[in-house]
């Protein structure tokens, strides 16, 4: 087994296990004043294979400055080297002027040329004075508990101005180069790049957020602020071998605690026993083995930690209301 000093990060290990995978489809110039409502639709990642089942939106933004809101929130302000993040795809408001009325998106679409992304052009491109990248990131998980627990935005401000103009060029390169790159049959470059970049600026919004004294401090978010929890939920997330065969026993004694103490602090924290909690982890990543791969389900049932397929079947049943079968059917990506 591992011990608890052999990841010091349990964030980026959740993370590495979501399989999140990026892409950049819009760049934006507007002159001001300016607002739209925007939402992204999973025709906005159709040049980007495989099409994500649930979507982080992102702006980066890289002149300029505007506003962000979502209903019933208050706005959020961003600038240059700023990015704002919805961590579940909400729609939104946004602009220099939130109560002006929404310009409409298709009057100002304009198709990338060449290998260039689509654009959303008002006004005079040349004279612009606000410019964003609109992406995303996909993931599988319909539940994610890390998703469910972050605020519906996201805000990180990037005060390093070498750090935001190597963001931007770096996204604009492999936003230019998707395309081209797809047509000589090399698309993993560019997808890995923007997948990896926007994944490292979720990662640092997502800490930042942990780290600030004044954010909420309950349920999922405080289980991994704790660094003897949240070092058990980072080997319960890891897709290494080890994770399918994790006992509280050995959880426990993992991150240094006697198997009542361990319980009793992570079901206060978290609110579900580990047990439990690893069950519906395990479920989950059985859950994605039956889209993504034909292995038999017999090996996926052993694999998730089930001594008969009967039972797991059960199991599977009793948490998605579809057999492991059905479940294939209805989602494979093979």
């Amino acid at each position: 087994m591992q011990d608890a000093a052999h990841s010091p990060d349990p964030l980026a290990d959740i993370l590495r296990a979501m399989r999140l995978t990026g892409g950049v489809f819009l760049e934006a110039s507007f002159t001001s004043p300016w607002c739209v409502l925007s939402h992204v639709e999973p025709g906005d990642c159709a040049g980007f294979l495989p099409l994500p089942r649930h979507i982080i939106a992102y702006h980066y933004v890289c002149a300029g400055q505007l506003a962000l809101q979502v209903d019933g929130e208050k706005p959020v302000h961003a600038q240059s080297g700023d990015i704002v993040i919805l961590p579940r795809n909400d729609r939104h408001r946004i602009g220099s002027n939130l109560l002006s009325e929404p310009l409409d998106v298709n009057d100002l679409f304009e198709p990338g040329e060449g290998s260039d992304p689509a654009r959303l052009v008002y006004g005079c491109a040349a004279s612009a004075d606000t410019r964003f990248f609109c992406g995303f990131l996909g993931h599988d998980q319909s539940s994610d508990r890390l998703i469910s627990a972050l605020p519906r935005v996201l805000h990180l401000r990037l005060a390093d101005a070498a750090a935001s103009d190597w963001i931007e060029s770096s996204l604009r390169f492999a936003s230019s180069r998707r395309p081209a790159l797809e047509e000589n049959g090399d698309s993993g470059m560019s997808s890995a790049m923007l997948g990896k970049l926007a994944e490292l600026l979720f990662l640092q919004a997502v800490r930042r957020y942990l780290q600030d004294p004044l954010a909420p401090a309950t349920g999922w978010i405080a289980g991994l602020r704790d660094p003897m929890v949240g070092r058990a939920l980072a080997l319960m997330h890891s897709d290494q071998e080890e994770a399918r065969t994790w006992t509280a026993d050995a959880l426990a004694r993992a991150v240094g605690l006697s198997r009542s103490a361990f319980a009793e602090r992570f079901t206060s924290l978290v609110g579900d026993p580990p047990m439990r909690y690893l069950t519906q982890r395990r479920l989950q990543q059985a859950a994605r083995r039956l889209a993504e791969s034909a292995d038999p389900i017999a090996r996926i049932a052993e694999e998730a930690g089930y001594e008969s397929e009967p039972a797991f079947h059960r199991a599977f049943k009793r948490v998605y209301q579809v057999t492991p079968a059905g479940w294939r059917k209805q989602h494979a990506n093979l």
